[in-house]
């Protein structure tokens, strides 16, 4: 009895639950990795200020090209030719004097082979160019910037240089100026023969200034010719 007296002096400690809080827990680990997240979040970051700041860098190198071309809506400036250097083609027809055999040439081998080509325009001067131009903005109701995409601003032609040369398909003449000329029989020739002659499309469709013209094709058969249009032939 007294031993069970002496027991009871003494406290018998209770196991006690203890609660680990939550918030606490996710706050420490928070702690923890913080670092981490702030490294992961600089590095995302960083890559999206680098890929801002590569594409405003690619536009601006992209303007400083046009503006080096010294373009004016798109189009290059040609000067215009001497006219002691302009041959007939035909009664209303000039064109260069170094284009001239090739280009009857190569009406010739597309007769041969049953295609007929007849040319439309050569050589237009600076101030025929200029009447081309601006009287389309009270025919047309456009503004220059539309116009610019099927014309030229005046000494901005390559026709100005006396190498430019349209062509259509004389069984055609629907197609004359129009992108159906694409469908012709002329038009299928010039793309497979034209390049043994010296001459090449000028505006594909591919083109980031000017619509697609089946019908403009431009000689490249001698240095004056590659000189002139040595800034087209870039790869911008």
């Amino acid at each position: 009895m007294e031993q069970n007296e002496d027991l009871n002096q003494f406290e018998i400690p209770q196991a006690k639950r203890i609660y680990v809080n939550k918030s606490n827990s996710i706050l420490k680990k928070l702690l923890i990795f913080s670092p981490f997240l702030f490294l992961l979040f600089s590095f995302f970051a960083l890559r999206l200020i680098r890929n801002i700041e590569i594409g405003s860098l690619g536009n601006i190198n992209f303007q400083t090209q046009i503006n080096r071309d010294h373009r004016i809506l798109g189009h290059l400036p040609y000067s215009e030719i001497p006219k002691e250097k302009l041959v007939l083609i035909e009664p209303s027809i000039r064109v260069h004097i170094d284009m001239r055999d090739s280009l009857l040439e190569m009406r010739d081998e597309a007769k041969k082979n049953g295609v007929y080509l007849v040319f439309l325009s050569g050589y237009r001067s600076i101030n025929l160019q200029n009447e081309i131009f601006y009287s389309l903005k009270s025919f047309r109701n456009q503004e220059a910037a539309e116009r610019a995409r099927v014309s030229a601003p005046p000494g901005y032609s390559e026709h100005s240089t006396g190498f430019a040369i349209d062509i259509g398909d004389a069984t055609k003449r629907e197609a004359d100026f129009e992108t159906e000329f694409e469908n012709t029989e002329a038009f299928k020739w010039l793309i497979k023969n034209a390049a043994k002659f010296h001459f090449k499309l000028s505006f594909t469709k591919d083109n980031k200034f000017i619509d697609y013209e089946p019908w403009h094709w431009r000689y490249e058969g001698s240095i004056e010719a590659l000189k002139v249009f040595e800034r087209s032939n870039r790869k911008s």
